[in-house]
């Protein structure tokens, strides 16, 4: 490490956000533009360089941070890129949207705050970038087998990327119009402006993937004539089958799961509404769910003008501490604070807005609703009632609460990939216990030669975990085509996060 007391004599610091009278009329990302590079270096300096780098075991994709923060330190970003590329295919994705369970692994974080991992690792992707260090890794001779791979999300893309660079000739079948899944019409904006996925995918372009946009494999396409025509096949769609709140009213117009609404606002941004067919402008908005998707809810209902806006999480709010139960260096529950929050709380602050940032031990009870007519049959929801919930999520024996609510947004997280497609029939596939495609220790399923990355297999993840998942399925396709392979396999399918 560059200097042995970095971590004694540098607090941490992170770099500032915009002002939120600002970024809430606006699009762009939160993060102050130019902001990191004046406090990374020393930010880097604190890590301590460990005999046993805990950080790797947070991280799924094995990512060799110690080396990249020594690296950061002494400005030579060129080396440090190279060593962050050599684990992660997507890094400037990761540095924005992973919930960065290394730091929360971090030696450091023992006694003192983390060292800002997912920082440094942002500012070397973007460097990288502005510097001319990526560049397009086509492979130097074709294998002569092909691949396709379903779905387009980062363990569909990671797995697209390794399997080209190892000589296969890749298809990417996407369902949606443009490619990158949710990570183009998922995450909002504000966290990731989709001109970093375009670059990205220009990159893949360049070493020879084929996308197929505007395909969906089981409903347009039979999957098992596209099985046919390639000689793997990868399924990477993902866990979109949403979870439910069956509760009376609930067929009342106007409530919305949250990937219904969060879509229309990211097909604003591009290009295909000048306004979303859903939208909270100048409307009381209610949105059931704690998540990170109920975040995403939060900052975007808030940049298109809502009336009021209250956030429910049936859980009790996090201690600020780790709790007896959670030890470093698993990922604790605590209490935390994304941009969107601390957006609402400023809000909230001022006298003439109506903003509710979070509501916690809270569980919708019933929704009520306007007298139906000839554009609402079933009537517009009006309202919500909703009672404390206990510490296992039944109501609790307080009094009902009525919240005005014009539109209710469901954020309450994904059972699996969605059983009615026509996919898992086609190509005779089973789905295990837990409602996700039933696959063995070489990620393959059982039939022949269709293997499954990410969360349709895996369940609701992370976004470290899809690229991990999508690169170790890569390594499997490679064995099954060429007999070996090179190709890193970072975590198995039976791998979870660590847990006390």
């Amino acid at each position: 490490m560059a200097d042995p007391k970095g971590f004694l004599t540098t607090p941490r610091r992170l770099p500032p956000r915009r002002p939120v009278d600002e970024r809430v009329r606006d699009w762009n990302e939160v993060q102050a533009p130019g902001a990191l590079l004046p406090i990374i270096n020393a930010q880097a300096d604190r890590c301590m360089d460990c005999g046993i780098p805990f950080c790797h075991e947070g991280c799924p994709l094995g990512n060799l941070i110690p080396e990249w923060n020594d690296l950061v330190s002494r400005d030579d970003w060129l080396r440090a890129s190279e060593r962050l590329h050599a684990t992660n295919n997507f890094p400037e994705f990761t540095g924005r949207l992973c919930p960065a369970p290394c730091e929360s692994a971090c030696v450091l974080a023992i006694n003192q705050p983390a060292v800002t991992i997912k920082n440094v690792e942002v500012a070397i992707a973007d460097r990288a970038w502005e510097s001319g260090y990526v560049t397009p890794k086509p492979p130097e001779r074709l294998s002569g087998r092909t691949v396709a791979v379903i779905g387009s999300g980062p363990a569909g893309l990671a797995a697209a990327q390794q399997l080209t660079r190892a000589g296969h000739t890749v298809a990417v079948y996407e369902r949606d119009d443009r490619v990158g899944g949710l990570l183009r019409y998922g995450i909002p904006e504000f966290k990731m402006e989709k001109r970093r996925l375009d670059r990205r995918l220009g990159q893949m372009r360049a070493e020879g993937t084929k996308f197929r946009p505007g395909v969906n494999v089981g409903t347009d396409l039979d999957a098992a004539e596209l099985r046919a025509r390639y000689d793997a096949l990868v399924i990477a769609v993902g866990a979109h089958s949403w979870r439910e709140l069956p509760v009376p009213g609930r067929e009342l117009a106007g409530i919305h799961q949250a990937m219904e609404y969060l879509p229309m606002a990211n097909r604003v941004r591009e290009g295909d509404y000048a306004r979303p067919p859903i939208t909270a402008e100048g409307k009381h908005v209610v949105i059931i769910g704690g998540g990170d998707t109920g975040a995403d809810c939060l900052g975007t209902v808030l940049r298109q003008g809502a009336a009021s806006v209250t956030q429910l999480d049936i859980h009790p709010r996090p201690g600020d501490e780790r709790a007896d139960g959670e030890p470093w260096p698993t990922y604790p529950k605590i209490y935390r604070m994304s941009a969107a929050h601390e957006e609402a709380m400023e809000l909230a602050a001022s006298p003439e807005a109506d903003v509710d940032a979070r509501v916690f031990s809270a569980t919708t009870v019933r929704f009520e609703g306007t007298a139906p007519d000839a554009q609402r049959p079933h009537g517009g929801v009006r309202a919500l009632r909703l009672i404390g919930a206990r510490a296992d999520g039944r109501p609790g024996p307080d009094a009902e609460r009525v919240l005005r609510a014009d539109l209710v947004l469901l954020a309450l997280g994904f059972r699996g990939p969605e059983r009615d497609s026509g996919l898992f029939d086609q190509l005779g596939l089973d789905l295990d216990e837990r409602g996700t495609v039933a696959r063995d220790a070489s990620f393959a399923t059982g039939a022949d030669g269709v293997f499954v990355a990410g969360d349709a297999g895996r369940g609701q993840s992370l976004i470290v975990w899809a690229i991990a998942e999508g690169r170790s399925a890569a390594a499997a396709v490679d064995r099954y085509l060429a007999g070996s392979t090179t190709l890193p396999a970072p975590v198995g399918p039976a791998d979870r996060p660590m847990t006390a």
